[in-house]
């Protein structure tokens, strides 16, 4: 069974905190790069932060220093852990697993940062 379950989105005040969960079925885990997307109203889905199989992460200019991904091995999970949100990160965020041509997504899970 192949599959990319999110988890923890929700509606946050802008400088709050939230962290998303992405859990996956083994085979997707080890596949070489997982990451989390997003897709605003009106705009293309772009990526924020990716992590490798070796621990190599990378980051969107826009959330750099403020967003930090994760994977936790034992549990086939990647975090994706969002400090002092702002309003433009109001989006559907979506965890990816990539390799080998092939790239699998997850159903989404809303973030809203709104006072």
């Amino acid at each position: 069974q192949v599959y990319l379950v999110e988890s923890g989105g929700g509606l946050v005040q802008p400088g709050g905190s939230l962290r998303l969960s992405c859990a996956a079925s083994e085979s997707i885990f080890r596949m070489p790069v997982l990451g989390w997307y997003r897709q605003a109203p009106g705009k293309q889905r772009e990526l924020v932060a990716s992590v490798t199989d070796a621990g190599t992460t990378n980051y969107a200019t826009s959330v750099e220093g403020r967003f930090t991904i994760s994977r936790e091995n034992a549990k086939n999970t990647v975090y994706l852990q969002m400090n002092t949100l702002k309003p433009e990160d109001t989006a559907v965020y979506y965890c990816s697993a990539r390799g080998r041509g092939v790239t699998y997504w997850g159903q989404g899970t809303q973030v809203t940062v709104s006072s």
